[in-house]
This record gives structure tokens, C-alpha cells and sequence, in this order.
């Protein structure tokens, strides 16, 4: 049995604003095993947003644990922090946050000249993105070129780039049409399946519900119900033949 990707013990996360302190998560725990799609779901105001920038080491609990692909985040130091992020983690927004004046192949090989990785490798290894995500066609169109849906692929093309294990994506369909969001997810969770991937999904769109393997709905900042779609174990495939090597730092 595999560990878990994601560890999370009794977590607490308030905020002050002058002499009023508001609590936002109250004493939350969960896991995620390796290859699942985790939802967090909820009322605006829940803690689910807040709770996935802690899951991004972009926020840092008041108490508790948080053990990430085998880390102890929560005792990290800052610049350790920023490092475990650029190379662990890959992010999907809800604005895309793409480059308009770069090409699609450009935007998707950021991570890769972050991360050091020789321009060539990071260039084919965003042609490749690309492909799976069914935008080989349009590599060379700047972003003011393509649809939002478009948009959103490139945004998940750019997320696995580098070879993250953890993918954390914030509302990744509120900009799309239904159909558009349907195939942002199915392509996510695909993606994310074969190449072993965790990922978790804050929403509040009840069309992309089904997509989750597994659905935690917050309220008061604590998780007042679990719903199991899929088994965690029965997301861990065989990673399939198109996806050897892609991805991969």
C-alpha cells in the first residue's frame, strides 16, 4: 500500500484584522493517496480556498501538520518552501494567469527554465504537453489567439510541466462553458491518472462533481462530509504507454 500523498493532522488557520481574530479552518484532517482526485467543495467563506493555498505552501497554518509527497512542510523553512513548491507542485487558476504576448509552447515551458532545465528538453517537453492535451496545432498561437477552453489546456499542459506530483487547481472551470469545463476536467483527471498524479480541486460548480474520486464539503472551516466516488486504490492505474516520459523532469 502506497503512502499518502497528502497528510493533513488537525489543522487550525485564523486571520486578525485589528483586535478581531476569525477562524477560517477548525481542527482539519484528511489524506490523499498518489493518482486520486480530491474535491474540497462548499460555501464561499468555508475555508476550502484557504485550505488549498496551505495544500500550496503559499499560506502556513497556525497549528497542525501538514506532510506533503513525504515532506513535513510545516516545519520547513521559507526559502525550502518556495523551492518544494516550484519543483513538487503544479498549479491550474481559475484566470488561467498565461502570458498573452507569448506562444502556447512558451507559456507551457515556464516551469522548465525555472526549474533550470536546458531549453531544448523544457521546449520538447512542452510540445509534447501540448499534444496530450490536444493543442499541438496551436503551439505557435499567442494566447490572444485561442479560446478559453483553449486557454485552460494550456494552463493544465503548463501545470505537469516539469513533472510536479501534486496538481492544485482553484475553481478551474468558473471561466468555461459547460462543455468547455468538461473537457478541461476529463483531460485533468486523465492526465493526472496516467501519469500518478494527485490532484485537488476546490469548486464550487456542481456540473464537474462527478470527476472527483473523492469529495470533502466544507462549512465553518471544518469538513462536514466525506462522499467516495471511486475507490483511492482504483485510481492507481498502469501508467499507459502515451505518458512514459512526458512530464518528467
Amino acid at each position: 500500500m502506497s503512502h499518502p500523498a497528502i497528510q493533513v493532522e488537525q489543522l487550525t488557520k485564523s486571520y486578525r484584522t485589528g483586535a478581531v481574530t476569525t477562524p477560517v479552518l477548525r481542527d482539519v484532517s484528511l489524506t490523499a493517496t498518489p493518482g486520486e482526485c480530491l474535491f474540497l467543495a462548499g460555501p464561499s467563506g468555508s475555508g476550502k480556498t484557504t485550505l488549498l493555498s496551505i495544500l500550496g505552501c503559499v499560506l502556513s497554518a497556525d497549528s497542525g501538520r501538514v506532510r506533503l509527497l513525504g515532506e513535513d512542510v510545516s516545519r520547513m523553512r521559507p526559502r525550502d518552501l518556495v523551492r518544494f513548491r516550484r519543483e513538487r507542485i503544479g498549479f491550474v487558476f481559475q484566470r488561467f494567469h498565461l502570458f498573452e504576448g507569448l506562444e502556447a509552447w512558451e507559456n507551457v515551458r515556464l516551469p522548465c527554465d525555472l526549474l533550470g532545465i536546458p531549453r531544448r528538453d523544457g521546449r520538447e517537453q512542452a510540445m509534447q504537453l501540448l499534444q496530450l492535451v490536444g493543442l499541438a496545432d496551436r503551439a505557435h498561437h499567442r494566447i490572444s489567439q485561442l479560446s478559453m477552453g483553449q486557454r485552460q489546456r494550456v494552463a493544465l499542459a503548463r501545470a505537469l510541466a516539469g513533472g510536479p506530483e501534486l496538481i492544485l487547481a482553484d475553481e478551474p472551470t468558473a471561466s468555461l462553458d459547460a462543455d468547455s469545463g468538461a473537457v478541461a476536467m476529463h483531460l485533468l483527471k486523465e492526465l493526472c491518472s496516467g501519469l500518478r498524479k494527485t490532484v485537488v480541486v476546490v469548486t464550487h460548480d456542481n456540473r464537474i462533481f462527478s470527476f472527483a474520486d473523492r469529495m470533502l464539503m466544507l462549512v465553518d472551516g471544518r469538513i462536514a462530509k466525506e462522499t467516495v466516488h471511486r475507490r483511492a486504490d482504483e485510481a492507481q492505474a498502469e501508467t499507459p504507454a502515451e505518458y512514459a516520459g512526458v512530464g518528467a523532469a
